[in-house]
């Protein structure tokens, strides 16, 4: 039986403000990326999440950002790789300490927002966001966008890597992601979102905005838990995955 992950970005309140249902989505998910307090989340909420996905057997993962509350980490900075490398590690800390004092461990780093998409193209700042992730622990996986340039240099070092995929967001022909300023960026119809996931864990391929057809990798499926559909897509891609003969596990 084929395996495949299913991710999504939790802990993404901020103090009283709750964003997303967490506790349902833990239900569904196989991983949690929680966010370490530069996008969203703070303490209190780190520490909810990291329970709450240990008492379901939830894989914990560390979701570092630029330093950008309030545009949700989804705004560019001009940064260098030691200073991705240092607001990664830094980030990754705070998830791992919580982690082990509940009695778990961190499983991997996954990259939010900009800094995730500015990782997929740049080599420098890919570079300084893997180095940051072995020299905190060489045993995490690395979460990145199938085909970019983050796996390329977490492989690169000797880290275990996870390529992912994204259901609900339009892919471009180079393999990158619709920018969420355009239109039809994010898919709203679960249906196509579902449909899209299923051919690329069976084919190992999406279509494109323009008609084509790419190639992708895919380890790992991410649900987007600021979405108001979270639950539903992610339970529709649960069904339909192990209904098409997978097994979801992490990474």
């Amino acid at each position: 039986m084929h395996t495949i992950d299913l991710n999504s970005d939790l802990g993404e309140g901020f103090g009283p403000w709750a964003m997303g249902d967490d506790a349902s989505l833990l239900e569904v998910v196989t991983s949690a990326n929680i966010a370490c307090g530069f996008h969203a989340g703070d303490p209190a909420t780190i520490r909810r999440t990291v329970r709450r996905a240990l008492l379901h057997g939830v894989a914990i993962g560390a979701h570092p950002s630029l330093p950008d509350l309030l545009g949700f980490g989804r705004r560019r900075m001009q940064i260098t790789a030691e200073e991705a490398y240092d607001l990664t590690l830094y980030q990754i800390g705070a998830v791992a300490a919580f982690a082990g004092a509940a009695g778990g461990r961190l499983h991997h780093v996954k990259p939010h927002g900009a800094l995730y998409n500015m990782a997929a193209t740049d080599v420098s700042l890919a570079r300084g966001i893997a180095s940051a992730v072995r020299d905190f622990d060489p045993d995490l996986v690395l979460y990145g966008l199938a085909g970019s340039e983050l796996t390329a240099a977490g492989e690169a070092i000797g880290l275990a890597v996870a390529s992912e995929v994204f259901a609900d967001r339009a892919y471009k022909r180079d393999g990158g992601l619709v920018d969420r300023s355009e239109p039809g960026a994010v898919i709203h119809d679960e249906s196509k979102a579902v449909a899209q996931a299923l051919d690329m864990v069976r084919d190992r391929r999406v279509l494109s905005v323009d008609g084509v057809w790419v190639p992708v990798i895919p380890d790992t499926i991410c649900v987007h838990g600021d979405s108001p559909a979270a639950v539903s897509l992610a339970r529709a891609l649960r069904v339909a995955l192990e209904g098409a003969g997978f097994s979801l596990r992490p990474c």
